[in-house]
């Protein structure tokens, strides 16, 4: 089946560091940018990039991130996160996904993605849950 996916694919996103997404909203004691939020933006602008070219009735879930999280980003500051399809071996992907704050780059890494064909998916779900 085609994907439609290529190597060098890639996708953008900016958003802005609030106040639920730094480290005093999961129990820190620093109003700045949390690590688990900056990984859940790298894989949400990693699904979007995959969701925008899949055929209809397929998707993508995430299988591994490895993440470094590089400077303090402040509430308030503006983080833009890129993906980009590092390789593609069947129906595994890997992207290379970076953050940079307005002022540097604050996080690094990859993130694997699977291709699913979400019905099967749901129903091998249901069928264990039995």
């Amino acid at each position: 089946m085609e994907y439609n996916l290529q190597v060098g694919m890639t996708n953008e996103i900016e958003y802005v560091v609030g106040k639920n997404d730094a480290t005093a909203h999961f129990g820190g004691d620093f109003p700045v940018f949390s690590t688990p939020t900056m990984i859940n933006w790298m894989e949400q602008v990693s699904l979007k990039l995959c969701q925008q070219v899949l055929p209809k009735g397929m998707d993508t879930v995430g299988t591994f991130v490895n993440v470094k999280h590089l400077a303090a980003t402040p509430v308030g500051m503006k983080v833009r996160v890129i993906a980009e399809i590092g390789e593609i071996n069947g129906k595994m992907l890997t992207l290379n996904v970076k953050a940079y704050d307005e002022k540097t780059k604050i996080g690094e890494g990859t993130h694997g993605r699977a291709i699913i064909d979400v019905e099967k998916f749901i129903s091998k779900l249901k069928e264990a849950n039995k």
